[in-house]
Formats: C-alpha cells, structure tokens, sequence
C-alpha cells in the first residue's frame, strides 16, 4: 500500500512538472506573439496580460477552495468538519459568486473595446505609408502605391513610421498575420480591409497566411523587412532601376494556384489593386471603395482602370413606364 502510494506521488509530481515546463516555455521568444516588436503588437500582449490576470483572480481562488473542500469535507473516521444538511443558500456567497464574475467582465469588456478602436487609428503621429497587399493561392502580392514598386512574399517597411496595409484577396479568403507586429486581418474579394502595424525596430519578421487555403497553405508565408527610412527609400530606388516590369500577363501567372519563392517588380499596372477589388464584387461595396479611398487617396478614382469610376454611397433610383399588355 504505501508503496503505492509513493508511486502516485511521484507520478502527480511529474505531472505538475510538465505542465510547468510546457506553461514556462511560454515565456521564450519563439513564442512571436509575446515577443511584440512594435506598439499595436505591445498594446495586444498588454490586453492578453491583463485577460490573464483577471482570469486568474477567478481560477486560483476556485482550485484553491476545491482543494480546501475536498479535503477538510472528506469522509473519513472522525472528520470533525460542520454538518449542515438543512443549508440552502447564503446571501454573501451569492453576491460574491456572482458579484466578482460581473465586475471582472466589466472591465475585461471595457479594456477590449478601447483597445480595439485605439487600434483602427494610426499607432503613432508619423507621416503613414500605404502598402496594398493581395492574398492569392498560396502567396502574397505587396504593391507600393508611394514608389509604384511590386513584390511577391516579402515586404519592406520603414522603422518607427506607421503602415496602413490594405487587404485584399484576388483567391479564397485568407488572413494576414504577422504575429511579432500586431494582429491578423481577413483578405477578402471584393473587399478592401486596413491594418495598422508598425516596426519599433529594424529586423525580418514573419508572417503567414492564419486561413486555411487548401493544399499550399504552408506555404503562404512572407517576411516584413524593417529598416531605417533612408535605406527604405534606397530599396525603392535600387527595385525600380533593376527589377522588371509586373505586366498583365505576369500578374494572371500569380493568379494561377501554384507556390513560388520571391519575386520583385519595378513596376505594375495603374490600377491594378482596385481593378482586382472591383471585378471580385468591389462594385457592389460602394462602402469598402470609399473606405480605400480615404484612407489613400491615390487609391481613388484617380487611378481607376479605364472606364471604371468609383462607386456612389447614394442609393440609385431607376424609374421606367409600366408595359401594358
């Protein structure tokens, strides 16, 4: 018996210990998500401490009565714990119990929701750049309205300046993430989505499709290149003296389903970004079109392919004659 029961033991400290291994490896910086380098990717993580530690003033007390319970109420030959069969309710605990929940949610609630609308804004008071990013079967087109430059599964960014990526998908909905910036934002046709993220520091960040997309979904990963302003715009340059042209052609290639690694382009069709929104069902999103076109306006009608203009938030009334037979 007691050899058992050494056993049991020992197999009960074993199981703790794993778990604390498994929940302290948490903390390491392979974990992208608690390793923010930027402030929206700072701003997620505090929310996630925060939903912890509330999460915690509900969980610890609860195992801790539980243990208490079991232990001090257990059946046992002279167990001297109180007795009360004819106990029904009490007042305090119900206030407690439920009091405690409520305020907890409350401020779970409230912090979510600040922080949710802080993050539709620009992180930061710089000057923002604009990036159009397309999600296609299974890579990523980066499109750089500022420098006319393309490229395919990589992206470069200024350090410390804010970047308003607007989504969209040319294939199956997808969602961008790049975990150690910020949080994912769905890709989807006919729809022009925005993302705020912003690089605290130069360095190569990945990023991966977080929607599954079939068959070449492991492959849908990409890589942020942060860096100083003065080489970003050194990049743009050396792209649009060296890499070729993105064509029409070019671009019904990357369409095609398929994986491939990077590619750079020192230019591409004017237009190109709307066009894929418009022809995906962007027409019938007057509110999506308008949204882009705030947001930048280069990206408005201005830069519409030939005989397509923005579409009008102002209902449309057809008026015609009744046919009589």
């Amino acid at each position: 018996m007691k050899g058992k029961q050494q056993t049991r033991r020992l197999l009960t400290y074993a199981g703790v210990g794993a778990v604390a291994t498994v929940m302290l490896s948490g903390c390491g910086a392979q974990y992208q998500v608690l390793d923010p380098a930027g402030p929206v990717g700072q701003q997620e993580l505090n929310l996630i401490v925060a939903s912890v530690v509330l999460m915690l003033i509900v969980i610890i007390p609860v195992i801790a009565i539980l243990v208490y319970v079991v232990y001090r109420y257990r059946d046992k030959p002279g167990n001297t714990a109180p007795y009360d069969p004819h106990f029904s309710d009490s007042k305090v605990l119900e206030v407690i119990w439920w009091g405690i929940p409520i305020i907890i949610v409350a401020i779970l609630g409230t912090e979510t929701v600040r922080t949710t609308f802080q993050l539709t804004k620009p992180p930061s008071n710089a000057t923002p750049i604009t990036v159009e990013v397309t999600s296609l079967d299974w890579k990523w087109l980066f499109q750089y309205p500022d420098g006319h430059v393309a490229t395919v599964n990589y992206a470069y960014i200024p350090v410390g300046v804010p970047v308003n990526f607007v989504l969209t998908s040319d294939a199956p909905m997808n969602s961008f993430w790049v975990p150690r910036l910020g949080g994912q934002e769905y890709t989807m046709p006919g729809m022009a989505m925005t993302l705020w993220l912003q690089a605290a520091q130069p360095g190569v960040y990945y990023g991966h499709g977080a929607n599954f997309t079939g068959r070449g979904f492991s492959h849908t990963t990409f890589y942020v290149t942060a860096v100083p302003m003065d080489k970003y715009h050194q990049w743009i340059a050396h792209v649009q003296q060296t890499a070729p042209a993105l064509t029409q052609t070019d671009y019904r290639q990357l369409s095609v389903p398929s994986v491939i690694g990077n590619e750079t382009f020192s230019s591409y069709p004017t237009g190109s970004f709307e066009n894929t929104v418009l022809q995906d069902g962007g027409k019938y999103m007057a509110e999506s079109m308008q949204m882009m076109s705030k947001l930048h306006p280069a990206a408005g009608s201005s830069t519409m392919p030939s005989g397509m203009t923005m579409p009008s938030t102002t209902p449309t009334h057809k008026t015609g004659h009744k046919k009589h037979n």
